[in-house]
């Protein structure tokens, strides 16, 4: 055998891989297996590899194969950390999917999907240098630590600060660095752990009644290892049923009752007990809650039910259009009770976490143990557990929000999206910019699945399709029982401010129909979509106003915490005692955010329990539920709120509801402006009078007569739809056109203004003056200390997008190497909102 054959033969025998990395680049990487490795490699393990001169990253393995990369020498991978595939083919293919129709790499939408405990981290520690010469002075407190290193074979740098009562150990590491005693080597970790539970059980011999019985007998002058024995006992009938012995108690269970944590041991310790560990569920299931639903639709929600099932006969898509308390959960809970009796798998999709509490809860009720629940205020772990849990079936039906499109699905067979209109189905940063629920109809297309999107208010987008007929469309235009849609009255606080009938930002009108609802013993809704206290702070000798040093925005003043904060890069600074241009000390408050609503509203109601409702109350994970379970207790009277409050939550004892500005949603700049304050109030408005008593809404205006208002006081949504698909039209916007938004960022405002001035030239050659608006500044230059130029790009109808994308691609990379965009940050969003 020559040289080149020996060779082959060896290159033939080596396994390699190609690894899908969390980087954005548009390839694999290829990565040689090590050889006792080999017959552990498959598509969708989790592996970790290097990558650069530095990097470690936890990559997933798409394809198994002999043929080493020809451009570069393949390096081996470090560490396989699965036994079985934890990622789907399936999911690689929608990945895929996702970078091509966002405009990005695969690798981003891995970064973004796989959920950070699946990731490996790796943690800085330190162990002796082999080659350390004990001639080497080492002052006492590095001897200290070279012998704890040594005893222990490594440390961290937090164990190495606490041994040597340091703040910051970095000098003193980089001390016994230098004298070449210690090397520093990164520890790579799994971030997820699993949870564990000790428990107890008794030994084998003791299921015995016999040995049982002579055991009790001995420990009776023992009083307190006959307690634990017999606590034991209480819980598990080891006479009655053997079996149940070996599930043991928990340990916990014996201190819990204050049973002696020594006589327990001493037991263990006598072979008498045997302790162990179980890996537990972090989601506790609560079984005697579990409430299997027996409810008959009503004549409505049946004919919508019957209509969506003959739809999906023909249609992929189906479109539920029905008006706020219709009853589009119980549909759902039908549907989905039927397609899990199908053995298929159920994802049910909702815009944002504030959403998942109430609707879980009931949820949890209806399908027990069967559901998984996948949101960003879960914990590393708990999102783990839910993956892990669904590729092993424990989960056939998920509630989630936008990510979880990403989870690994086999076996779809329904896709609900309620609340499909909503702008939090759309990632903003950073890519991919997806939206989840045209991603959720490409997954349930690749599954064979059904799509049910829903919703009161539909999209634009959405209706139109339906009534092109490309989605079936179902309507429930009742409430659902003796429910009736509230009575609306527009409030004119521009009269009322002329009449001098106004008490701050509210009209008298508004607080005398609060204290009626109030005295009647009814609870109110007060939405204003701005948190904090005031939008800004204003000097009223100078007009000076407190800005972010960072952003070009005013900065929201947070009474609770006497602080001004940037909503957009979080920049804090506390309350300015004199303006910065002027030192006058005549600064204001200016406007209304949540946080003042709730103070001003205490003052014109003072017996009343007012609550609020924000991103500031609701921080942690069981804010939320807390609050919730307040509102639906009765003790609350009043509840302030954001936008939060507007989506599908239900409340039994609200029957007003009160907008407290809503001309700074109409008036926004935007084309969808119209279409989204007609959802916006038309989803508060419906949170009112979801019983037999009708409710009732205020809304405050300083322009009753808008054309809007006659869409909402009647809940016209067809004459909106009308209104709008006609403008839109006119001015080639979506649905008629497709928007391609590019964004250049960069520190210097000349430089992104020169580069966006560039490109926009570039890409109205290529493409046409009528494809291409802009460049034009964004409604905020400057986020994070970051210049902005916008340049927006029209696609109409009929036009191959993929083939004007792969155009549009390779056109920004020629002009990115143009010296005009060097170090200017081209940032792309497809289907921008």
């Amino acid at each position: 055998m020559n040289e080149s054959t020996a060779l082959s033969s060896s290159e033939e025998s080596t396994v390699f891989v190609d690894a899908l990395i969390p980087i954005p680049i548009p390839r694999y990487f290829t990565y040689r297996v090590p050889r006792v490795w080999s017959d552990l490699v498959d598509a969708g393990i989790r592996i970790v590899v290097p990558f650069g001169s530095s990097k470690v990253l936890t990559a997933v393995i798409v394809q198994v194969h002999h043929q080493p990369p020809k451009q570069y020498q393949a390096k081996y991978i470090l560490e396989i950390l699965d036994d079985s595939p934890l990622v789907t083919a399936s999911q690689i293919k929608l990945f895929h999917w996702v970078a091509d129709y966002y405009m990005c790499y695969p690798g981003e939408v891995f970064q973004i999907a796989l959920p950070a405990g699946l990731k490996i981290s790796s943690q800085s520690k330190v162990q002796i240098n082999p080659a350390y010469s004990v001639e080497t002075t080492l002052n006492e407190k590095e001897q200290l630590i070279f012998n704890a290193i040594q005893e222990k074979g490594s440390m961290s740098y937090d164990e190495i600060a606490q041994l040597a009562e340091l703040k910051s150990p970095y000098h003193l590491i980089k001390s016994l660095v230098g004298k070449q005693a210690i090397l520093i080597f990164d520890e790579l970790k799994d971030r997820y752990t699993p949870k564990v539970m000790r428990k107890i059980r008794l030994a084998v011999p003791y299921e015995e009644k016999e040995k049982l019985v002579e055991l009790i007998q001995q420990l009776e002058s023992k009083p307190k290892q006959l307690a634990i024995i017999l606590h034991y006992l209480q819980f598990i009938p080891v006479l009655r049923n053997a079996e149940i012995n070996q599930k043991g108690l928990e340990k916990s269970s014996f201190s819990q009752a204050e049973l002696s944590e020594s006589s327990l041991q001493t037991l263990i310790k006598n072979q008498v007990f045997e302790s162990f560990e179980v890996v537990v569920s972090r989601f506790g299931q609560d079984a005697e809650d579990f409430i299997p639903a027996v409810f008959d639709l009503n004549q409505a929600q049946n004919k919508a039910y019957q209509s969506i099932l003959n739809q999906f006969r023909e249609k992929d898509v189906v479109l539920l259009h029905g008006i706020t308390g219709s009853g589009k959960t119980e549909i759902y809970i039908k549907l989905i009770q039927e397609a899990l009796a199908n053995g298929s798998q159920v994802l049910y999709l909702l815009p944002e976490i504030a959403l998942t509490t109430q609707i879980v809860l009931r949820l949890k009720r209806i399908f027990g143990e069967q559901v998984g629940i996948y949101h960003s205020k879960f914990s590393d772990n708990e999102r783990v557990e839910v993956w892990k849990s669904i590729v092993e079936g424990k989960y056939p039906f998920v509630v989630g929000v936008r990510s979880s499109v990403f989870l690994p699905f086999s076996n779809l067979g329904l896709v609900i999206v309620d609340e499909e209109h909503e702008s939090s189905f759309k990632q903003v940063d950073p890519a991919p910019r997806y939206h989840a629920r045209d991603v959720a109809m490409v997954l349930a297309r690749q599954q064979g699945a059904k799509v049910l999107l829903g919703s009161a208010t539909p999209s634009i987008e959405s209706y139109f399709q339906a009534k092109e007929g490309k989605y079936g469309l179902v309507t429930l235009k009742e409430r659902f029982g003796a429910a009736s849609l509230p009575q609306i009255t527009l409030l004119d606080t521009k009269y009322a401010q002329k009449m001098k009938q106004m008490k701050g930002g509210f009209s008298v009108d508004l607080i005398a129909a609060l204290e009626e609802n109030f005295n009647r013993g009814k609870q109110s809704l007060l939405f204003q979509n701005r948190r904090g206290y005031s939008p800004y702070i204003q000097c009223q000798d100078c007009d000076w106003i407190a800005t972010c040093n960072q952003c070009d925005v005013s900065l929201t003043f947070h009474a609770r915490d006497q602080e001004l904060r940037c909503h957009y890069c979080g920049y804090r600074e506390g309350l300015l005692r004199r303006c910065a241009a002027c030192g006058s000390t005549q600064l204001k408050t200016m406007g209304y955010g949540t946080e003042k609503l709730e103070e001003e509203l205490q003052l014109h109601m003072p017996d009343a329990r007012i609550g609020r409702m924000d991103l500031d109350t609701t921080r942690s994970k069981t804010a939320f539920t807390s609050l919730l379970a307040e509102i639906t207790s009765g003790n609350i009277d009043v509840l302030v709120g954001t936008q939060m409050v507007a989506k599908g939550l239900d409340f039994e004892g609200l029957s007003m509801v009160a907008i407290f500005d809503a001309d700074k949603v109409i008036n926004f700049p935007d084309f969808r402006a119209h279409e989204r304050a007609f959802q916006l109030i038309c989803q508060v408005a419906g949170r009112a009078g979801r019983r037999e008593e009708q409710g009732h809404v205020y809304i405050q205006t300083n322009q009753p007569t808008h054309p809007i208002f006659d869409h909402i006081l009647q809940n016209n949504f067809e004459a909106m739809y009308a209104e709008e698909i006609v403008e839109r039209e006119g001015y080639h916007y979506p649905p008629f056109s497709r928007l391609i938004k590019l964004t250049l960022r960069n520190m210097e405002a000349a430089r992104v203004e020169l580069a966006a001035r560039h490109l926009g030239a570039a890409l109205k050659e290529k493409f046409g003056h009528g494809r291409v608006l802009g460049p034009e500044k964004p409604l905020i230059e400057r986020i994070r200390n970051q210049f902005a130029m916008e340049i927006l790009i029209k696609i109409e109808k009929g036009l191959a997008l993929s083939k004007f994308k792969e155009a549009l691609r390779e056109e920004i990379d020629i002009q990115s190497s143009h010296s005009a965009c060097k170090g200017v940050q081209i940032i792309i969003d497809v289907d921008c909102l």
